[in-house]
C-alpha cells in the first residue's frame, strides 16, 4: 500500500506489467515503455504483432533475445531518462532497438549510444518489426504460435487505454508533439468501438480514452459516419458508455462543444471526470504559449458544467515559470485556482525543449523562481484537494480495486485515474477482494490526496 505523492508527473503511464511465459526455443523480446499512455498503447500494439508472429515477451533483460525501448522526447528531462534507459538496456542485454518519440532524432540517440541496433520514430510499427526480424529472426511453432493473437496488454487486466487518434493540430509554442507525431489523425469510430467491445469482452472494467486532443476527435475526417458510428467525441462517448464499463476521458480541450458531453456524464454514461489541460490562466501568458486566451470564459464554462453535473471531477495540468511570466501573471493563476477549485491538479516547471518555439522567447524565468512558484502553486493545489476530499467523509461511493496486499486493498473512486490521481484504501475486511472488483465503500478518513473507507455490505 502506498499513498499518492503530490509531485507525481501527470504525463506518465502506469508501469508496464508483463508475464514471462515462453515455450522452449521461442525467440523472445523485452520491452521498456517510457512516457505517456499513448506511448504505452504503441508498445502494446508492437508486442501484439510480435506475439502473433511467434515471439515471446520477456519481463526482464536476461530472458530476452533483444530489447525494444519505446522512448519519450517531450521534455529534456524525459530525453535524459530515455537515454539512461537505453544505456541500461545495452548494459544488461546488449541488443537494443529504439523507437518512440525520441526516435524522431536518430542522430541524438546514436550519438550517445552508437551500439543500438536500430532507431525508428513514433508509431512506425512496420519499421520496428523489420528491426526485430533482422536482430532476432522469427521461429514460430505452426501448431502453437501462428494463430490469431489476443492483444498484449501492458496494464492490469481490469483497465485499458483506448487511443482514438494520433497527432495534434495545435501549435503551442512549448510543445513539439506535432513535429514528432504529426497532425491530427483520427481512427474510424467503428474501429474504436470494436476495440472497446473486445476489451470489455476480455474483462476490462475501465476504458481510459486518450489522444493528444480528445475534443477534436473526428475533425480531420469531417466526423465521418461508418457502420453506424460517427467520429465525433460526443457520439463516441455515448457509444462507449453503452458497453457497461467505466469510461474515462483524458486530454479534453475546453472547446464550447464540450458542453455536449456534460449531460452524458450526468446520465452516468461516462464517468464524471474530465482531464482538461488548461496550462495557465493569465491572458498574456496563454497568448505567449499560443493557447486560446480565454481564461474568463473557461471559468464560466466550469460553472456551467458544475450546474449540470455537480459531482463532476475536473483534473488539469499547468506550467509555471513560462518565459515572460511575471509575478502578477503567476498571482493571477493562483487567484484563478481559488475560483476554479479544480479537484485534481498537476504542475510542471517550464523546460526548454529542443525545437520548441518557446525557447526563443525573451525573459526566461530563473530556476530558483520557477521552483518557488511551483512550491506555492502546489501548496495551493494541495489545500484545495484536502478540503475537497474532507467533504467526502461520510459519503458512499463505488470504487474499483487496483491491488490487494497484506495491508489493504488499493482502490480508486470514479474521480481518480490510474497513477496520476489519488487512491482510496480499504484496510479492514478486504481479504476477499480482487483487482477489478467494483465495490461500495463509505469514506471514513481523508488526507491531502487519498481517502480511506470501509466496505458497505
Amino acid at each position: 500500500m502506498s499513498q499518492n505523492p503530490p509531485d507525481l508527473r501527470p504525463d506518465l503511464a502506469p508501469k508496464a506489467t508483463l508475464d514471462g511465459t515462453r515455450r522452449p526455443g521461442q525467440p523472445t523480446i523485452g520491452m521498456v515503455s517510457l512516457g505517456c499512455p499513448k506511448a504505452l498503447v504503441d508498445s502494446e500494439r508492437i508486442l501484439t504483432r510480435l506475439r502473433a508472429e511467434g515471439y515471446g515477451v520477456s519481463p526482464d533483460y536476461s530472458g530476452a533475445d533483444a530489447v525494444i525501448v519505446n522512448t519519450c522526447g517531450f521534455l529534456d528531462s524525459a530525453k535524459a531518462e530515455s537515454l539512461e534507459a537505453i544505456g541500461e538496456a545495452l548494459d544488461e542485454n546488449g541488443r537494443v532497438i529504439v523507437t518512440g518519440c525520441l526516435g524522431a532524432e536518430p542522430d541524438y540517440i546514436t550519438g550517445a549510444h552508437p551500439k543500438v541496433l536500430a532507431v525508428t520514430g513514433p508509431h512506425q510499427y512496420e519499421q520496428v518489426l523489420d528491426a526485430v526480424h533482422a536482430a532476432v529472426p522469427p521461429d514460430p511453432d505452426p501448431f502453437v504460435d501462428l494463430l490469431p493473437a489476443r492483444s498484449v496488454s501492458l496494464t492490469p487486466r481490469h483497465f485499458s487505454y483506448l487511443k482514438i487518434s494520433e497527432g495534434c493540430n495545435h501549435k503551442c509554442k512549448f510543445c513539439i508533439i506535432p513535429d514528432m507525431r504529426g497532425r491530427l489523425q483520427s481512427r474510424p469510430a467503428h474501429a474504436v468501438v470494436r476495440e472497446a467491445e473486445r476489451l470489455v469482452e476480455a474483462g476490462v472494467k475501465e476504458l481510459l480514452v486518450i489522444s493528444q486532443d480528445t475534443s477534436a476527435y473526428g475533425v480531420d475526417i469531417k466526423h465521418a459516419e461508418e457502420r453506424g458510428h460517427r467520429a465525433h467525441i460526443t457520439d463516441l462517448a455515448r457509444d462507449l458508455g453503452s458497453l457497461g464499463a467505466w469510461t474515462r476521458l483524458h486530454y479534453v480541450y475546453p472547446y464550447p462543444h464540450v458542453r455536449e458531453l456534460i449531460p452524458l456524464i450526468a446520465e452516468e454514461l461516462v464517468l464524471p471526470y474530465l482531464d482538461i489541460p488548461f496550462q495557465h490562466a493569465h491572458t498574456d501568458t496563454l497568448r505567449r504559449m499560443a493557447r486560446p486566451a480565454a481564461a474568463e470564459r473557461t471559468l464560466d464554462r466550469i460553472a456551467e458544467w458544475r450546474s449540470i453535473c455537480p459531482e463532476i471531477t475536473l483534473r488539469s495540468t499547468f506550467i509555471v515559470g513560462y518565459p515572460g511570466e511575471t509575478e502578477e501573471e503567476f498571482q493571477t493563476l493562483l487567484d484563478w485556482m481559488d475560483e476554479a477549485q479544480l479537484d485534481r491538479v498537476g504542475c510542471f516547471q517550464y523546460e526548454n525543449v529542443e525545437g520548441a518555439r518557446s525557447n526563443a522567447l525573451p525573459d526566461h524565468v530563473a530556476t530558483e523562481v520557477k521552483q518557488e512558484r511551483w512550491d506555492r502553486f502546489m501548496e495551493k493545489a494541495q489545500a484545495i484537494s484536502a478540503a475537497k476530499l474532507a467533504a467526502k467523509v461520510g459519503q458512499r461511493m463505488d470504487v474499483i480495486v487496483d491491488e490487494v496486499d497484506a495491508e489493504a486493498a488499493t482502490c480508486r473512486t470514479k474521480a481518480d485515474a490510474p497513477e496520476i490521481d489519488g487512491n482510496l484504501f480499504v484496510d479492514e475486511g478486504f481479504e476477499d477482494l480482487r483487482p477489478g472488483d467494483i465495490v461500495t465503500v463509505e469514506v471514513d478518513e481523508a488526507g491531502e490526496y487519498d481517502l480511506w473507507g470501509r466496505l458497505v455490505n
